[in-house]
């Protein structure tokens, strides 16, 4: 027998869900975001707050997350098993360069980020990561895994991508052939990078792939601030040590499968 959804419970999670996308939310925030009555999120919050989930955060008149939402994903262990492999070289890559490193996987036509250091980086672009979806024209994770996949592989991610924007501009405003172009490039640098343009221009992301199997396991990136780091000190800082892990982890899938 199936039951209705508990109403409740539903908003809950909607204002968590909400709550983990930004580093202080106000009850204004979240009544926009949620489209819930500002009464209910009130009561919400306060609920959280009492179980420990949520604090007050006095400064900016809001509500931000606590450390024991952890305890809520303690019993998840489904990650795929790159992740499992390389979720210690990732961190190890933040504590040596500081900027938060994410571990991706192919869904699709996009990639997915499974993991992310951002909690070990205290100069990190963006507040949280984990399950957002990436393009694989525009954003580095995915650009790391279209172009160093097997050539089969890499034609039907192509055609799909512009099978997808057949009745629009791409959002590169690319040509096919000028993208298999950028593409090329990015093989011989041995490294992709975040397509200039849009709302997360501030930010740059250098990406890796993990190679193993005469595939493309997943990919590997740190997201650093442009005006802080200089490309050429990118190059120099994160390429070698992403592309270490990225080798230690493919070593590391082999070894546990």
């Amino acid at each position: 027998m199936a039951y209705a959804p508990v109403r409740s419970v539903e908003r809950v999670l909607n204002v968590l869900e909400e709550l983990n996308k930004s580093k202080v939310s106000t009850v204004v925030d979240l009544h926009h975001r949620t489209k819930l009555a500002k009464p209910t999120i009130v009561r919400l919050l306060q609920t959280l707050e009492q179980g420990g989930y949520v604090s007050r955060n006095e400064r900016h008149s809001g509500y931000t997350l606590t450390s024991k939402v952890m305890s809520l994903s303690a019993g998840f262990h489904s990650d795929p098993l790159v992740v499992e492999a390389g979720r210690a070289y990732a961190i190890a890559i933040t504590k040596k360069v500081t900027w938060p490193a994410s571990i991706a996987i192919l869904d699709e036509t996009s990639v997915v980020v499974r993991f992310s250091t951002i909690p070990d980086s205290p100069i990190s672009p963006f507040h949280a990561t984990v399950n957002m979806r990436l393009t694989l024209e525009r954003h580095a994770l995915g650009l790391a895994y279209v172009a160093f996949c097997p050539e089969a592989e890499r034609n039907i991610l192509i055609n799909a991508i512009f099978e997808a924007n057949k009745n629009k501009a791409p959002i590169t405003g690319e040509t096919e052939p000028v993208f298999r172009s950028r593409l090329e490039v990015i093989r011989k640098q041995g490294f992709a990078e975040r397509a200039r343009g849009g709302d997360v221009d501030k930010s740059n992301t250098m990406a890796v792939p993990i190679l193993g199997n005469n595939r493309v396991l997943g990919t590997l990136g740190v997201t650093y601030f442009r005006s802080a780091v200089r490309r050429s000190d990118a190059m120099h800082n994160f390429l070698g040590p992403l592309q270490e892990a990225a080798s230690n982890i493919a070593n590391n899938v082999d070894a546990l499968t």
